[in-house]
C-alpha cells in the first residue's frame, strides 16, 4: 500500500540533503560574481563542466545499476562488494592515466595545468564515494547520508568566504593573479573531508566478488553511462559553444544568469534522489502504475508553482544574487531554463518504464537524441540570437525528451498518467508568467496574487484526492 507521507519524509530528507548544500553553494554566487570577473567566472564554469564529463566516466552507470541490483538481489553483500571492487579498479587505472598526460590534457582543454591536477584531485575523491553514498540511499541511512552532505558544502563554503572574502580584506593583493584557483581548492578539501569520513566503508565491505554478476550490472549501466554523457552535453554545451561564438565574458554572464534557475534544479535533483529509490521497491506492488502517475501529477504542480514564483520575483532575485551588474546581459534566460528544468524532471519521472523494464538501451537512444538536439540547436540559434537561442535550445531539447519517452512508455510500460492535469498546470502557469512579463509590467503584488490564485486551484481541484489518499494513510497506520 502506497504510503505518501512516508514516501514525502523520504524524499524530503533525502531532497534536504541535496537542497541544503547547494542551498548554500548557490549563496556564493554573489561573492563569486563580486570576486571573479566575468572571464574567471568563464573558468569556473569550463571547469566544472569538465568534471561532470570525467564523472560520468568514472561511474559509468555503476550508481543507478547498484540500485537496480541491490534492491532486487538475494545477496546484496555480493552486489555490494562487486560494485565496490569494480569502481576502485577503473578509478586507480584511469586517474594514474590521466594523471601522467597532465600538462597535455590540459592544454587540449584549454585549462591550466595546476586547474586539471585540482581537477583531477576532486574527481578522485568524488567517484570513490559514489558507492558509499549509494549504499547509505539504498539502506535509508537518510541521517549519515545528510550529515556527509553538509559536511561537504560546510567546509567549501567556508573555505570560499575565506580565501574570496576574509583574507583580501586583510591584503588586497591576494586575488590579483588567480583567484579562480581558490574555489577550486576549496572544493577539493570539501571532496577530501567527506572521502575520510567514508573510508571506514570500505573496510567493512564484504569483498565478495562475481564476474558474471559484473557483466549484468555493466550492461545494465552502460547504456546508462552513454545517457549520462548526453545529459551532460545537454546542460554544458551551450556555454562552451556561447564561450567559442560569441566570447568568455558572454559565457561567464550566461552561466551567472543560469545560476537562477537553480531553484527549479534543486527541486528535481531533490526529488529524483528521494524518488528513485522508492520506484526500484515499490515496482512489484500491483498498484505501482497508479502510484506513478499520480506522483508525476503532484510532481508537475509543485514544479509549476515554483517555475511561476521564481518568475514572479525574477527581479529581486537578480538584484540580490547577482550584484555585478555585467551579468544582467543575460537576464532574459531565466524563465526558459527554469520551464526547461522542468521539462527534465517530467523526463526522470517518465524514465522509469525503461529501467524497471531493463530497456535502458532505450533511454541511451532518447538521451543521445537529445544531445544531437542540442548540438545543432546550438549550432544553428546560438550565432543568430545569441544567448537566448541557447535557453531555447535547451527547452525544445528537455520537452522532446519527455514527450519521446511518454510515448514509448505508454507502449512497454502502460502507466495511467492524468494528462489532462498535467498540460492544465504546464499552460496556466506559463500563461500566468507571460502575462506577468508581457502585459502587467514586473509588479510583483500583482504577480503575487496570480501565484496564489494558481496554488489556489491546484488545491481546489486535487483537494478529495489529498484527503483520500491521507485518510487511507492514517487508517492504515491506525491497523498496524
Amino acid at each position: 500500500m502506497f504510503n505518501p507521507r512516508q514516501f514525502i519524509k523520504e524524499t524530503f530528507t533525502y531532497g534536504a540533503a541535496t537542497i541544503i548544500p547547494r542551498l548554500l553553494n548557490f549563496l556564493l554566487v554573489p561573492l563569486h560574481t563580486q570576486s571573479l570577473p566575468v572571464t574567471g567566472y568563464a573558468e569556473n564554469t569550463t571547469f566544472y563542466i569538465y568534471a561532470a564529463f570525467f564523472n560520468i566516466l568514472l561511474t559509468y552507470g555503476m550508481e543507478t545499476s547498484f540500485f537496480r541490483f541491490f534492491s532486487n538481489s538475494d545477496s546484496k553483500e555480493r552486489v555490494l562488494g562487486t560494485a565496490t571492487i569494480s569502481l576502485l579498479t577503473t578509478t586507480a587505472i584511469v586517474f594514474v592515466l590521466l594523471f601522467t598526460q597532465a600538462n597535455t590534457i590540459a592544454e587540449a582543454l584549454r585549462m591550466r595545468s595546476h586547474h586539471f591536477i585540482l581537477l583531477l584531485g576532486v574527481l578522485l575523491c568524488d567517484t570513490l564515494v559514489v558507492i558509499p553514498f549509494a549504499y547509505l540511499r539504498g539502506t535509508r541511512k537518510a541521517s549519515r547520508f545528510t550529515s556527509l552532505k553538509l559536511l561537504n558544502v560546510g567546509v567549501y563554503v567556508g573555505l570560499n568566504l575565506l580565501f574570496l572574502w576574509w583574507i583580501p580584506k586583510g591584503d588586497q593583493s591576494f586575488l590579483s593573479d588567480d583567484p579562480v584557483q581558490y574555489v577550486f581548492i576549496a572544493n577539493l578539501a570539501a571532496s577530501l573531508s567527506v572521502l575520510l569520513f567514508l573510508i571506514p566503508f570500505y573496510f567493512r565491505v564484504r569483498w565478495q566478488w562475481s564476474r558474471s554478476l559484473l557483466r549484468q550490472m555493466l550492461r545494465y549501466g552502460g547504456p546508462i553511462m552513454f545517457a549520462g554523457f548526453a545529459f551532460v552535453i545537454n546542460e554544458n554545451l551551450d556555454k562552451l559553444l556561447i564561450r567559442h561564438y560569441i566570447d568568455d565574458a558572454t559565457m561567464g554572464a550566461y552561466s551567472g544568469c543560469y545560476k537562477l534557475a537553480v531553484f527549479m534544479t534543486l527541486f528535481v535533483q531533490a526529488f529524483r534522489l528521494g524518488a528513485e529509490p522508492f520506484f526500484f521497491a515499490y515496482a512489484k506492488q500491483k498498484n505501482a502504475p497508479q502510484v506513478y502517475a499520480l506522483i508525476l501529477k503532484y510532481f508537475v504542480l509543485c514544479g509549476a508553482v515554483l517555475f511561476l514564483g521564481v518568475c514572479v520575483f525574477l527581479e529581486p532575485l537578480k538584484v540580490l544574487l547577482i550584484r555585478n551588474e555585467g551579468y544582467w546581459i543575460a537576464i532574459q534566460i531565466v524563465p526558459l531554463i527554469l520551464f526547461a528544468n522542468l521539462f527534465l524532471g517530467i523526463y526522470h519521472n517518465l524514465s522509469i518504464w525503461y529501467k524497471l523494464t531493463d530497456r535502458t538501451l532505450m533511454g541511451m537512444y532518447i538521451s543521445l537524441g537529445g544531445a544531437l538536439a542540442t548540438i545543432g540547436l546550438n549550432v544553428w540559434l546560438i550565432p543568430r540570437i545569441g544567448v537566448i537561442g541557447a535557453a531555447w535550445a535547451t527547452f525544445i531539447t528537455y520537452g522532446s525528451m519527455a514527450g519521446v519517452s511518454y510515448v514509448l512508455g505508454r507502449r512497454h510500460y502502460p502507466i495511467p498518467y492524468h494528462l489532462g492535469r498535467l498540460l492544465l498546470y504546464l499552460s496556466v502557469s506559463v500563461g500566468f508568467a507571460w502575462l506577468y512579463f508581457q502585459l502587467i509590467g514586473n509588479h510583483i503584488w500583482v504577480g503575487t496574487l496570480m501565484l496564489f490564485v494558481f496554488l489556489l486551484l491546484g488545491l481546489l481541484l486535487e483537494k478529495d484526492e489529498l484527503k483520500q489518499l491521507f485518510a487511507n494513510d492514517h487508517s492504515n497506520r491506525k491497523s498496524i
